[in-house]
């Protein structure tokens, strides 16, 4: 049974940073490309970052602040947010997919096999 699960989210001020951990189980971690995305309310789930054997993507709002990190060893995913603003509030979900050929399949939602539950990161003004 896959599992995904998210944590570190919560509520911190605009210039504060969080990270936020996604702990995968039931898979083959290494073999599948990781993302997290996020959702606000009202507006459409988009891509925030992706890694997987190909490399390294971000979303041109977080470049600069947001850091995706994944150990293999651990079946453990990250994302070092820093200087957040309030724009950044929504539900962050970490994903998994297989097979993704191409940077341009990472920041596709439909690429992704599996989905953690989400947590909630709110930004203050």
């Amino acid at each position: 049974q896959v599992q995904l699960v998210e944590s570190g989210g919560g509520l911190v001020q605009a210039g504060g940073s969080l990270r936020l951990s996604c702990a995968a189980s039931g898979y083959i971690f290494s073999n599948y490309a990781m993302g997290w995305f996020r959702q606000a309310p009202g507006k459409e789930r988009e891509l925030v970052a992706a890694v997987s054997w190909s490399g390294v993507v971000y979303a041109d709002s977080v470049k600069g602040r947001f850091t995706i990190s994944r150990d293999n060893a651990k079946n453990t995913v990250y994302l070092r947010m820093n200087s957040l603003k309030p724009e950044d509030t929504a539900v962050y979900f970490c994903a998994a997919g297989r097979g993704l050929a191409t940077m341009t399949a990472h920041l596709d939602s439909r690429s992704y096999n599996y989905w953690g539950q989400g947590t909630q990161v709110t930004v203050s003004s």
